[in-house]
């Protein structure tokens, strides 16, 4: 069998850099894949081309990988040697992951701008709680994968004490009505406006992900997306016109599913190779507002946050037909968004990654956890902030450090003290894995007001492992 010999040219060819890279990749493939041939060869090394820092950990490419990534270093656009100041709220409980991945968010040569609010924990690109206003660019991993992930708060005209009284009835809407985890569809999907916009047609990206995205609308993802039951506390002036009282309420959270998460994967590969970062700011590259890419996934962004409304619409209208109830009021916000805002007298891009809008007056929903009380807010348009507030407790413990040390049992008993049903759901969602509410809300009293409370009751969430947030 002939063994593979490759040359400088055929790396040049498929784009390898001049440089140590070359000679590195033809011994390594020489030695580790000789039987291959040159075109099998070759197309594995455009995949660690295309994307070094997945072979970093590869035995046979990754010191192709490491040579690739110190090239490509070398090439990249450099961030600021002064950082954008931002403020802290909530400094004392914020891991040292979030604040680094802030700091190298605001050396960005875009950024004007930043904010971390008090639940912010470590993520991708910006930290969850992550506030960054941008100059003429939009950052797709400064939205997240989950775009338009959203709260969405029905108040409804049942009686309160129906809850206890009637409690199978509830239980037996979320199990027959929701769905829950990672590429659930619904057999008969809804019709939507939303699904018959032009970009569906336009965009060739869009047009391969309509029939998934109509068959999950009126779903929910896993991780700590849910839907639940309970009592809703009035107890300030909202837009809702709500007397202050005790009303029977449905909040749901989640986002834009599939969707969404293909949108923010395909531009964030784009703008990774257009806008080359150093090694901690990568998943931080942004498209130009002025550019075709950029316009493309602006166009892309706001309508997966349309389908995320319409999605929780679809829920919610479900479960209210299928208990008999009226809708009083309802209270809705995105929390993983990008929007354009004027602030000191300039047009910016903000992004909202795991944050609430909070300008002056806009009522949203900021939930706790499946025991802890979620409350209605109505923000005070605090500048520092860029009008933004926190989007829940935040995680005090992730996934895994959760599932290795809350038992079910521990799980089980809160639920029992806390007088919560809990459909599907797991120890790495339990209470003690996230911060405590009402440290993050006093945190940021300077943000919102509180106009209102709601305390869970009967909870439903993926069972299944999924970990979409």
């Amino acid at each position: 069998m002939t063994k593979l010999k490759l040359t400088g040219k055929a790396l040049r060819n498929i784009g390898f850099p001049e440089g140590p890279a070359i000679s590195i990749a033809i011994t390594a493939m020489e030695q580790r894949f000789k039987h291959h041939t040159e075109a099998a060869a070759l197309d594995i090394l455009k995949q660690v081309l295309t994307d070094p820092m997945a072979y970093l950990a590869d035995d046979a490419l990754r010191k192709i990988a490491g040579r690739l990534m110190e090239a490509k270093e070398e090439e990249d656009i450099p961030l600021k040697e002064i950082p954008v100041p931002y403020e802290i709220f909530g400094a004392g409980f914020i891991e040292t992951g979030a604040l680094q991945q802030m700091n190298s968010a605001v050396r960005l040569p875009v950024a004007v701008a930043g904010a971390l609010m008090p639940d912010a924990h470590q993520g991708y690109g910006l930290p969850i709680g992550g506030v960054l206003a941008t100059n003429n660019a939009v950052i797709p991993y400064g939205v997240g994968v989950d775009i338009g992930c959203r709260m969405c708060l029905s108040i409804l005209d049942l009686p309160v004490d129906q809850l206890d009284k009637k409690a199978s009835r509830f239980i037996d809407a979320l199990m027959k009505h929701t769905k829950f985890g990672a590429g659930e569809e619904w057999d008969e999907p809804a019709e939507a406006a939303v699904l018959e916009h032009h970009l569906f047609r336009e965009l060739p990206l869009l047009r391969r992900l309509l029939d998934k995205a109509a068959g999950q609308l009126g779903t929910s993802g896993g991780g700590n997306h849910f839907v639940e039951w309970g009592l809703v506390q009035i107890t300030g002036a909202t837009d809702c016109h709500l007397a202050p009282g005790t009303y029977l309420g449905l909040l749901s959270h989640s986002g834009s599913r599939g969707l969404g998460a293909q949108i923010a994967t395909y531009y964030t590969r784009l703008a990774r190779e257009l806008c080359p970062l150093p090694r901690e700011a990568a998943h931080l590259a942004w498209l130009e507002m002025d550019s075709e890419a950029g316009q493309e996934y602006w166009q892309a962004m706001n309508l997966a946050g349309d389908y995320a409304s319409a999605s929780h619409h679809e829920i919610h209208r479900r479960m209210i037909k299928a208990t008999g109830a009226q809708l009083l009021a309802r209270v809705e916000n995105h929390h993983n968004f990008a929007w354009k805002e004027v602030h000191n007298g300039q047009e910016l891009i903000v992004h909202r990654k795991g944050a609430t809008p909070a300008a002056k007056g806009v009522c949203g929903v900021i939930p706790g956890s499946m025991t802890a009380p979620g409350y209605i807010v109505r923000g005070r348009g605090d500048a520092a902030s860029l009008h933004s507030a926190a989007h829940g407790a935040g995680r005090a413990m992730s996934r895994f450090t959760a599932t290795q040390s809350i038992t079910r049992y521990e799980l089980n008993k809160q639920l029992r003290e806390h007088g919560v049903t809990l459909i599907g759901g797991g120890p790495d969602e339990a209470p003690m894995a996230y911060k405590n509410i009402n440290e993050v809300m006093a945190a940021q009293q300077g943000l919102v007001d509180v106009v209102g409370r709601f305390q869970p009751k009967i909870v439903r969430m993926a069972d299944d492992g999924s970990k979409e947030d």
